[in-house]
C-alpha cells in the first residue's frame, strides 16, 4: 500500500521560505512521477511542480517557476519542495501525489493514483 506523508507547512511572512517534504513508502517507485499540487479555499486543485522519479526531469507551474524547486532523495524515498520568495497567493493546502503518470500529463491531478493528507501553507502579507 503506497503511503505519502507531507510535512513542513506553516505560517510565514511574504518573502520568506519553507521546505515541504513528502515521505513515500509501500513500493519501489521506479519510473513513477511525484507531483506537488495545492488547493486554496474555493478554488480547484492546481499543479505546482513534478519530478520524474527515474530521470529527474522536473516541471513547474508558471506561477512558481524561479521561486520553487522540486527535488528527490532516492535513498530515503522523499521528495522536497523548496519554496522561496513566498507570496500571499501561495497560501493553500499543499499535497504530494504519485502514480505511473506519463511525463507530458504530469500537471493533471486525475492522473495521480495516490495522495498525501496535505499540509497547510499560509503566507501573510
Amino acid at each position: 500500500q503506497v503511503q505519502l506523508v507531507e510535512s513542513g507547512g506553516g505560517l510565514v511572512q511574504a518573502g520568506g521560505s519553507l521546505r515541504l517534504s513528502c515521505a513515500a513508502s509501500g513500493r519501489t517507485f521506479g519510473s513513477w512521477t511525484m507531483g506537488w499540487f495545492r488547493q486554496a479555499p474555493g478554488k480547484e486543485r492546481e499543479f505546482v511542480a513534478a519530478i520524474s522519479w527515474s530521470i529527474t526531469t522536473t516541471g513547474y507551474a508558471d506561477s512558481v517557476k524561479g521561486r520553487f524547486t522540486i527535488s528527490r532523495d532516492s535513498a530515503n524515498n522523499t521528495v522536497y519542495l523548496q519554496m522561496n520568495s513566498l507570496k500571499p497567493e501561495d497560501t493553500a493546502v499543499y499535497y504530494c501525489a504519485t502514480g505511473a503518470v506519463p511525463w507530458g500529463v504530469h500537471y493533471t491531478p486525475r492522473r495521480y493514483d495516490y495522495w498525501g493528507q496535505g499540509t497547510q501553507v499560509t503566507v501573510s502579507s
